[in-house]
């Protein structure tokens, strides 16, 4: 046996045979109505292949999954409430500490205005590439108080990226444990995989993750972590010369379905 599970679900009221790693990740699904077997990625076709064989019934296509319509998009008419396109880099974190600024006077810089800071050195490197032909949407939220800090749609596919602070310290990466200077190292990259997963079953299209380092003063990679980029701040347009995936109408209705908060309800 390959080591995959066929699960079925109902997503939007059609039957789907979503095919599973030994992790939980889906790689792959089966529509039956539509006749289509969709791959986030072509690495393991055939064994996709054997382990839906018993539960195709005639002739289907095999491929990464279709671009929405355009006739799909017309429905994605959207309210200014569920539009997170003008969504600003580390906007969550601006609301909540415009709603608890913390105290006037501490020893140490509130921990959220580090994160924050990250968020926005990304954000606005990413927003560079848009002449590249890249969309991004910033703090894209996720059932459950989660989120994507950021996700990139171009040329060469899609990203969730996860801004992190670490302005002259030592970066120390084994995964999936990432260490901060003398802090404890803590399973970043696993959760980084995760949210990329989610973001994959969102959008019915491979996502990947990156780790973004703000200005560190060293990294420590022994090993490449499993399926994780690992980029810093002024690396980040490294993506703009990255091979062509998607074409540009491929990149416009990624963008218009990743922009509909109600994508992102059921993750």
């Amino acid at each position: 046996m390959n080591g995959l599970r066929v699960i079925p679900t109902w997503r939007h009221g059609q039957e789907r045979l979503y095919v599973c790693l030994t992790d939980g990740r889906n790689i792959a699904w089966y529509d039956r109505e539509a006749g289509r077997v969709n791959l986030l990625g072509d690495a393991r076709r055939e064994d996709v292949l054997e382990a839906l064989g018993p539960f195709i019934t005639g002739p289907v296509t095999v491929g990464p999954p279709p671009v929405p319509t355009p006739a799909e998009l017309a429905r994605l008419a959207l309210h200014p409430d569920d539009d997170l396109a003008p969504n600003r880099p580390g906007e969550a974190l601006l609301i909540a500490l415009d709603r608890d600024p913390g105290p006037a006077h501490r020893l140490r810089t509130d921990p959220r205005r580090h994160a924050l800071a990250a968020e926005q050195t990304v954000g606005v490197a990413l927003d560079r590439l848009d002449g590249a032909g890249w969309r991004t949407l910033h703090s894209v939220p996720l059932p459950g108080g989660d989120r994507v800090h950021h996700l990139a749609i171009g040329p060469a596919g899609l990203f969730a990226i996860h801004a992190l602070y670490a302005r002259k310290q030592r970066v120390r990466i084994a995964d999936p444990m990432v260490a901060l200077g003398r802090r404890t190292p803590e399973p970043l990259l696993r959760r980084l995989r995760a949210d990329a997963d989610r973001a994959s079953y969102a959008l019915t299209a491979e996502v990947r993750p990156i780790l973004a380092l703000v200005a560190p003063a060293d990294v420590s990679v022994p090993l490449p972590p499993r399926e994780v980029r690992i980029l810093t701040d002024t690396a980040l347009t490294d993506l703009s010369r990255l091979g062509g995936i998607l074409k540009p109408a491929d990149v416009e209705a990624l963008h218009a379905m990743a922009r509909d908060r109600g994508t992102w309800s059921r993750v």
